[in-house]
């Protein structure tokens, strides 16, 4: 199932889902699934989760880059950092786009030939940082885009 525009849910011929289901008379009883999670087995679920796509901690420390000397405040911040795989099926929590879920579909049908969906940043958010100009001027600027709020597969 692929998100469309609205946020809604969709099937592969772009036909909603909620009237799909309110239309289905299927006989559930009729057919016995076995239910699968998607997920591995018990004993492997915890090693498993701490491989999937995931947001990790990162502090940036401006003296480490040799920026305190321009740099007023902050000393640094917290920057964080997306890594993790993107394995069949790409759960809900993955914030996957619809281009990584189709990837992963071909990749299932052709790994060798095309890559799985990578794990990146989803959102990102500002800081403010206190400098020294040039002419030795303190200003107070605010950056986009410097620290992760979400990952998910791309």
């Amino acid at each position: 199932w692929l998100e469309d525009e609205e946020g809604g849910e969709t099937d592969e011929e772009g036909e909603d889902t909620e009237d799909m289901k309110r239309r289905s008379t299927r006989d559930t009883t009729s057919r016995k699934r076995r239910k699968s999670t998607g997920l591995p087995p018990p004993q492997q679920a915890s090693q498993w989760a701490s491989r999937s796509c995931q947001m990790l901690e990162l502090y940036v420390n401006f003296k480490d880059l040799h920026w305190q000397d321009w740099i007023i405040a902050p000393a640094g911040f917290q920057a964080f950092y997306c890594s993790g795989e993107c394995n069949f099926p790409l759960n809900a929590h993955m914030n996957a786009t619809n281009h990584a879920i189709v990837q992963t579909l071909v990749h299932l049908m052709n790994p060798l030939q095309v890559p799985k969906p990578c794990c990146a940043p989803t959102k990102l958010g500002p800081i403010q940082i206190l400098y020294y100009l040039e002419d030795s001027n303190v200003t107070l600027k605010r950056y986009k885009n410097m620290v992760v709020k979400s990952c998910g597969c791309h």
